[in-house]
C-alpha cells in the first residue's frame, strides 16, 4: 500500500513540477508523470536516510514535488543536450 500511496502522490509532484518548471519537456507529459514518481521514491529514500520519515513511512507532497523538480531538470539536462 505504501508503494501506491508514493505512485500516487509522484503523479501529482510530476504534475506540479512541470507547472513549476514550464517548457518544453523531451518526453512529455508522461515521461514528466513517471519523473514525478521517481522524485517521490528519492525524496522517500532521502528522507528515511536523512531520519525526516520512519521505514514505511512516504514522503510528504512538498519532498514529493522537490524531488520530482530536480529529477526534471537532470533529464533535462542529459536529453537536451543529446538531442542537440
Amino acid at each position: 500500500m505504501e508503494l501506491l500511496w508514493t505512485a500516487l502522490i509522484g503523479l501529482l509532484a510530476g504534475a506540479l513540477a512541470k507547472l513549476v518548471m514550464p517548457g518544453n519537456d523531451p518526453g512529455g507529459c508522461i515521461v514528466t508523470m513517471l519523473i514525478g514518481i521517481g522524485g517521490a521514491f528519492v525524496a522517500t529514500f532521502l528522507g528515511q536516510l536523512a531520519g525526516l520519515y520512519q521505514p514505511g513511512q512516504a514522503a510528504g507532497f512538498v519532498g514529493a514535488v522537490v524531488g520530482a523538480v530536480i529529477l526534471l531538470a537532470v533529464y533535462r539536462m542529459f536529453v537536451g543536450r543529446k538531442k542537440t
